[in-house]
């Protein structure tokens, strides 16, 4: 095995990636799927020597029967397996340090995660080019209304809801005089 301080850093890392996208993780366990983003971020899957199915078959083969996640030792124990496979040309012992320094010390990546263009977000947030009823929802500046734009209002005015002459019955009806 490698230095204590090497330990240290493996084992930063594999908390890193365990609590990665979970936020009731403890940091003890590694699921499945983050082995895999594990392996695809330190570049331990390089697409000759090391596939996606290696990673899952290796990760089957550690952990315990009945479980769906590994432990730090079991991790070691993968890392261990996966070394000679991925650097084929070195010894056992430098294989196993070659895959250590590639783990030491890395987190989890956000490459490749889509975002949203800021164009196509505008156009679709534009409140203004809203139509039928998600228009009243909103005031001129954009901002909701909130429960005032979700329900209706009941107003006991006399007159029914969308009458716009409300108010000026008095005006057309008694002549002036």
């Amino acid at each position: 095995m490698a230095e204590s301080a090497d330990m240290d850093q493996l084992l930063a890392s594999f908390r890193k990636f365990a609590v990665h996208g979970d936020t009731k993780a403890s940091g003890n366990e590694l699921n499945g799927k983050n082995w895999a983003k594990l392996c695809k971020d330190c570049k331990i899957t390089d697409g000759k020597n090391v596939s996606g199915t290696d990673v899952d078959i290796v990760f089957s083969k550690v952990k315990q029967k009945t479980s769906r996640v590994i432990t730090f030792e079991e991790f070691q124990r993968a890392l261990e397996d996966l070394a000679p496979k991925r650097f084929k040309g070195q010894s056992k012992e430098d294989a196993l340090a070659s895959i250590f320094k590639l783990v030491d010390g890395r987190g989890p990546s956000n490459v490749g995660v889509t975002v949203a263009k800021a164009a196509a977000l505008e156009r679709l947030t534009d409140a203004s080019r809203y139509t039928g009823s998600h228009r009243e929802r909103f005031d001129e500046s954009g901002r909701g209304k909130g429960r005032e734009g979700r329900e209706d209002t009941v107003e006991h005015t006399g007159y029914v809801g969308a009458y716009r002459d409300a108010g000026t019955y008095d005006h057309k009806t008694k002549p002036e005089k």
